[in-house]
């Protein structure tokens, strides 16, 4: 009898350490190729975060953010001389305007 009743137990907390087991985590390059799972997870995040995990939530947001900013590598390359602008085309610079404070004599007043 008491061997019937250990075997019991075990086989209960073997039952309940399985279910505790948390989901497989999606990788954030996965989540990246594929932006549908990402809206998805996205919005079970914002609702209820701690029923998705704490570390899906982070690899959400990395996916998020690298899609956004894209892999963080130069997009812009400048051209090798730049295009002249109207700085540059030979005329002087015309002088600035003087500046005029409002200085009143006492014969004004």
């Amino acid at each position: 009898m008491h061997s019937l009743l250990t075997h019991a137990w075990v086989a209960s907390a073997l039952l309940l350490a399985a279910c505790g087991k948390p989901a497989p985590i999606e990788s954030v390059d996965s989540l990246v190729a594929n932006p549908e799972r990402l809206r998805e997870l996205r919005t079970q995040c914002r609702a209820g975060r701690a029923q998705v995990g704490e570390v899906q939530c982070n690899a959400v947001v990395e996916a998020t953010r690298r899609r956004f900013f894209g892999s963080g590598g130069p997009k812009y390359t400048p051209p090798a001389s730049p295009p002249r602008g109207f700085w540059q085309d030979g005329r002087a610079a015309a002088p600035a305007p003087a500046s005029r404070s409002p200085v009143y004599s006492a014969s004004e007043e």
